[in-house]
């Protein structure tokens, strides 16, 4: 039970940042002890021999993902690992990694600009390499296999197509998804018909990152005028770099060359060239993301 509330940068103990004499300490003379008693054998406080093996479990979680959600596990220690002020914590933190996995360490220490040869920490009980992968483990590997209760946001300007927009809407309620349309202004849009369509967000208040899948639905002379919307270049190129899936029509093209992405079209961008195609682009929202081009969005 904590007593008090240490001050300073450091509240855990062993660290080398306070030197011996500072920073919180077990006591073994004050602190927490169990009361022995006399029961079939004496009542204490023991761990399991496992405990000490600090790293098979995180070796058979490592092995068991995709390509993909490995290199995810990197990016996530090479980020928060950049924020460690002091090198030589960030080494000794690194050291830990090649008993769990070699190239694991390897990826982040390149990631992290090491340049000195990793030795790894000494592991309290040799990690186990008997432990096969596990497909329950990884995500990626265990799709939903739905877009039930996710949301698509469909950029729109004057002069959209209500028909596209409505078969879009449509669909989407079919397969239990929602859709919020995001518009120059909250006030909404006048489609190709003449009839009104109210927004529920205007472009800068309503990014792309809040949405699983986007739809971009300008009119020609729409895009024109979006050309020089920053926080609608920001919709695409964020929707991009997120690697969603994106719907579009031929008006929208500008736009991807106006955010540098012209040429770089993959599958994840499905076109809408009627209707019909509606069907298609939701199909694909149901894997989420676009893995593939990960390959060539660095961050």
């Amino acid at each position: 039970m904590a007593m008090m509330n240490p001050e300073g940068r450091i509240n855990f103990e062993p660290n080398s940042a306070t030197g011996p004499a500072g920073g919180p300490r077990e006591s073994h003379d004050i602190g927490f002890r169990s009361f022995a008693a006399q029961e079939e054998g004496p009542k204490v406080r023991e761990r399991s021999e496992t405990f000490a093996d600090h790293y098979s479990q995180a070796r058979q979680f490592y092995i068991s993902q995709t390509n993909i959600e490995q290199g995810h596990i990197a990016d996530a220690l090479i980020f928060e690992l950049s924020k460690v002020e002091n090198p030589a914590i960030r080494l000794r933190l690194v050291s830990h990694l090649p008993n769990i996995d070699g190239g694991l360490a390897e990826r982040v220490a390149t990631g992290l600009g090491i340049q000195e040869k990793i030795k790894p920490a000494k592991p309290a009980v040799a990690p186990r390499t008997d432990l096969k992968p596990s497909k329950a483990l990884s995500i990626l590997l265990n799709p939903p296999k739905t877009f039930a209760g996710r949301k698509v946001g469909i950029l729109v300007t004057d002069g959209v197509s209500r028909s596209l927009l409505d078969a879009l809407r449509k669909e989407v309620v079919a397969q239990e998804a929602t859709v919020e349309i995001v518009a120059p202004t909250v006030g909404g849009v006048k489609a190709d018909d003449g009839s009104r369509i109210p927004a529920d967000q205007k472009i800068g208040g309503g990014p792309s990152v809040l949405y699983d899948a986007i739809a971009l639905l300008p009119s020609e002379q729409g895009a024109a005028a979006l050309m020089k919307n920053g926080a609608a270049a920001d919709f695409v190129s964020d929707a991009f770099g997120h690697l969603k899936f994106i719907a579009w029509v031929s008006a929208a093209l500008p736009l991807f060359k106006k955010v540098g992405i012209a040429e770089d079209l993959d599958e994840g961008f499905i076109e809408l060239a009627s209707p019909k195609s509606v069907k298609l682009f939701l199909n694909a929202c149901r894997d989420l993301r676009y893995w593939k081009r990960e390959e060539t969005v660095k961050f």
